[in-house]
């Protein structure tokens, strides 16, 4: 039976996933030579280490009966938990976050395997209650299951990571069939946040000019009274649709919603981001505020994706890299030197690889019969996605810089084993795909 299963293997989503990691040790190689060619770093060597740990445990995943990961979801998620609060509590601290776990001289960052228990408890929860008719608690309560975690994380502080837990509980509560307006909000919610949140910056960074109501809507004072106003507001429309039914005064209490978490939950941002990503923001809208500082990096991959042109200068032939301009080199920035090296090219084959892996779990999912590997698999897929748009537009300067690694070919051991869980479980789901 065992050999049968490997036999059985989607070896269409496994063969990408081994490439690119291929690809992954190749640039990490590259990114610890010099311009004099000289070896500055030993990190390949653990990721070689790290890749093919994570293999074996795809294949020991895929031998196990999924079915027995939903039976001990509830399980998985809590004890999850307990090493990400010890982790926040007394984790290794790196670059001001405290995200890190030590034992002995190996470090797991907890946050990356949590993900996985969060898309295992969100599909076991979605698969129960696939018939259940309270839509309202059933968007509640895999809100809860995504946002526990997710603020732990925030307060590490990871904002990165913590956006990882959004996308994959939008991605699973769609698929899911969770009505659009209760997703709306939420989407709603987060897009005005942000704003709040940057408007300040970039008054104080780029306009350099004082506005009175951005600067009104810093100041605890005015936020408390607009919150009490849209909240009195809220109160009278929602009396007003308990009393007459009328769908208007819903809308006026779901804009109303939007209003108060927003600002709400801008004001918690401001108190709980670090100086440095609050300047990830500012140079992400403008990084010549800080050239030398902040906005370094996104100035040094930019110009490093830009030089390789449509072929790229060759393996071991960047300059960005070797010459030690760009900082996180081997792994939040990976992508910068494999775009400097391979070219536009290159960056299009990268491009395919994940596009293929998503494909390939869609397609899993779609030939799935059983509502968890279903959920399941659409979760994988919005976490592999997501890290992949968002780490690259990084690079790119159009998106913010979060510090999200590009999955399976950054630097990291936690990254990659808990990636190829993920895979491992999705490669168990299509062994079994015809099962109940």
């Amino acid at each position: 039976m065992k050999l049968r299963s490997i036999l059985e293997i989607d070896y269409l989503l496994l063969l990408p996933v081994i490439v690119l990691m291929m690809l992954g040790v190749f640039f990490i190689y590259s990114s610890g030579i010099t311009s004099d060619g000289i070896q500055v770093s030993n990190e390949h060597y653990k990721q070689i280490i790290w890749a093919s740990i994570g293999l074996v445990i795809a294949i020991i995943m895929s031998l196990i009966n999924y079915r027995r990961i939903y039976n001990l979801s509830i399980y998985i998620y809590l004890l999850s938990l307990l090493p990400l609060v010890y982790t926040l509590l007394f984790g290794h601290e790196i670059y001001n976050s405290s995200r890190w776990l030590r034992i002995g001289s190996f470090g797991l960052q907890m946050s990356e395997f949590v993900k996985i228990s969060v898309i295992i408890m969100l599909a076991r929860f979605l698969a129960d209650t696939d018939r259940n008719k309270e839509l309202f608690s059933r968007f509640v309560i895999s809100c809860i299951i995504a946002f526990i975690p997710m603020g732990i994380v925030l307060l590490q502080p990871d904002l990165g990571t913590a956006l990882v837990y959004i996308m994959i509980l939008l991605i699973m509560i769609f698929m899911a069939g969770v009505p659009m307006r209760y997703i709306a909000f939420m989407i709603s919610c987060i897009a005005l946040t942000g704003i709040l949140l940057v408007l300040p910056l970039w008054q104080s960074y780029i306009l350099r000019k004082s506005i009175a109501f951005i600067t009104a809507l810093t100041r605890i004072k005015v936020i408390v009274l607009i919150i009490l106003f849209f909240g009195f507001i809220s109160i009278i429309a929602l009396f007003g649709y308990v009393k007459f039914k009328k769908k208007y005064f819903f809308w006026i209490v779901y804009a109303s919603a939007i209003v108060v978490f927003s600002l709400g939950a801008s004001y918690a941002a401001r108190i709980v981001l670090k100086n440095y990503q609050i300047m990830r923001l500012i140079v992400f809208l403008d990084p010549n505020v800080d050239p030398r500082g902040a906005g370094w990096n996104i100035i040094q991959s930019v110009t490093a994706i830009g030089a390789g042109g449509v072929t790229g200068r060759g393996f071991l032939q960047g300059t960005q890299s070797h010459y030690r301009f760009l900082p996180e080199q081997s792994t939040d920035f990976i992508f910068s030197i494999f775009s400097e090296e391979a070219g536009f090219l290159g960056g299009l084959f990268v491009f395919a690889l994940f596009m293929f892996i998503c494909f390939r779990l869609l397609s899993t999912m779609k030939t799935v019969t059983d509502p968890f590997a279903k959920y399941f698999c659409a979760g994988l897929a919005g976490m592999i996605f997501f890290h992949f748009i968002i780490n690259v537009g990084m690079t790119m300067g159009i998106m913010p810089i979060t510090g999200l690694p590009l999955l399976f070919m950054s630097y990291g051991g936690s990254s990659i084993m808990a990636s190829m869980i993920g895979i491992g479980i999705v490669l168990s789901i299509y062994i079994r795909r015809f099962n109940r």
